[in-house]
């Protein structure tokens, strides 16, 4: 559905984005951020999900500050090699090529982020940073939550995350109480994702749902308006 892009950070920086359009007119546009496989295979499926429900979806090559094409795949020397190339970026370069995205598709309306891993940090910290309505994070976890978002934040986290036990997500509750939190009972890192071992159907369609259900809260107009209403009636 979607196809290459190139984009300009603030910087000067040129690089890769995977853009998708709607069907129709947007309902708003989506930011879809990478985890440390790069934009690959499973993160532009993703997008054009997000695009086949009516939001202009983009996803940036983040690792395109390193080497352009970077696409890899979820075995242990995949996930090595993607764990070096997130070491080589600083987090405010990576900020600038979120922010570049963001951009690009705010004529389409309100516009949320969705990251997962690595990505659902660096969308927690796009928003506290950065001019978003939402954002969306899939067991990211977010190092520094000194800085408080600016907008509603929906996380989803699996109860058997080895990487993000249950202790970190209350730690992140008590820094974000006004979070919206989702646990997902057995469901283990990368849960998302049915290209890893660790997919879990049932939780990736409840996630699916909910994320959807928020970002139509959030981005769409019309559902946007009448949650203003009930909250000024209530």
């Amino acid at each position: 559905m979607g196809d290459f892009t190139t984009l300009m950070a603030r910087d000067g920086h040129e690089f890769q984005a995977y853009l998708a359009a709607p069907p129709g007119r947007p309902r708003g546009a989506v930011v879809v951020l990478q985890e440390i496989f790069g934009v690959n295979q499973h993160i532009r499926s993703v997008t054009d999900g997000f695009a086949a429900e009516g939001y202009t979806a983009i996803a940036p090559a983040l690792f395109d500050r390193i080497r352009r094409g970077i696409q890899l795949g979820y075995g242990d020397g995949d996930r090595d090699e993607g764990r070096g190339y997130m070491q080589q970026l600083s987090p405010e370069d990576t900020l600038k090529d979120v922010a570049a995205a963001v951009a690009v598709v705010r004529h389409s309306g309100r516009v949320g982020t969705v990251g997962y891993c690595w990505g659902g940090a660096l969308a927690y910290r796009a928003a506290c940073e950065l001019p978003v309505a939402c954002a969306v994070v899939y067991y990211g976890n977010p190092r520094d939550t000194s800085k408080t978002p600016k907008c509603p934040v929906m996380y989803h986290f699996g109860s058997a995350d080895k990487s993000i036990p249950l202790d970190q997500v209350e730690r992140l509750k008590a820094a974000h109480p006004q979070g919206i939190f989702y646990v997902y009972d057995g469901a283990g890192h990368g849960f998302n994702c049915d290209q890893r071992p660790s997919y879990d159907a049932d939780a990736a369609a409840l996630a699916r749902r909910r994320t959807l259900e928020f970002l139509a809260r959030r981005l769409a107009g019309e559902d946007r308006a009448r949650e203003d209403a009930d909250e000024e009636s209530a």
